[in-house]
């Protein structure tokens, strides 16, 4: 479920919803030390939760960026590069920092099978099954049955295992315009549909380029990953 970028921009624009969609908190963050050779000061702001650039903290870091869906190729070759260089260099899980920036056309990703299935990504993207049907499943979603994941090749065990994945709030603003558009909602009844359909543990960012950047600054090398 997709929205051109100019018609999205209009009805963010005309409804203030890109102000809406950042889960926007009243206190402010205290300011805190530099930490891992940040280049820039801490958060002023708890609009945004930071924390993540802490844990970007291993000897080898990386970022792919997945600005497309291609079913979640970007999670895998995070988890491809972590275990292709343990395999050369024997270096340890925990020496590596693997982000993942679902932004664009990709923060259909960040979202849960209910959402696919309900908005038709799978037609929208024009999404096979091996059956030839149209996909009603995010590939990397995880269990849907409250199970614990045991793989890292899916959001939930990514995250378990130490990797970081962000999402861009402008992109997540368009599937919010576009359901409010859909269904006649107000913009606060449709970020809430919304939110509660983004994956747990996925923390949205002002968007994808901010996090892209800001992952590199924290010392990842950048590689495309959609």
């Amino acid at each position: 479920m997709t929205i051109p970028r100019r018609e999205f921009l209009g009805i963010a624009g005309a409804t203030g919803l890109l102000a809406a969609t950042g889960n926007p908190l009243s206190a402010e963050a205290p300011e805190r030390p530099l930490t891992n050779g940040e280049r820039h000061p801490a958060p002023v702001s708890a609009t945004w939760d930071m924390g993540w650039v802490d844990k970007v903290n291993g000897k080898q870091r990386a970022i792919f960026d997945s600005p497309g869906v291609s079913d979640g190729a970007a999670l895998f070759r995070a988890v491809m590069w972590m275990n292709q260089h343990k395999e050369v260099y024997g270096t340890p899980r925990t020496d590596m920092s693997a982000v993942v920036v679902f932004r664009h056309e990709g923060i259909v990703l960040a979202m849960k099978s209910e959402y696919w299935k309900t908005y038709k990504v799978g037609k929208e993207m024009k999404m096979k099954d091996e059956k030839g049907k149209d996909v009603v499943k995010n590939p990397i979603e995880g269990p849907t049955d409250g199970a614990e994941s045991k793989s890292p090749y899916n959001i939930p065990g990514f995250i378990a295992a130490g990797g970081i994945v962000l999402a861009c709030n402008l992109a997540f603003g368009g599937l919010v315009a576009e359901v409010r558009q859909k269904e006649k909602l107000t913009r606060e009844q449709a970020d809430a549909k919304v939110r509660a359909l983004l994956i747990p543990g996925v923390q949205l960012m002002p968007s994808g380029v901010f996090a892209a950047l800001r992952a590199q600054e924290a010392g990842c090398n950048y590689i495309i990953g959609s």
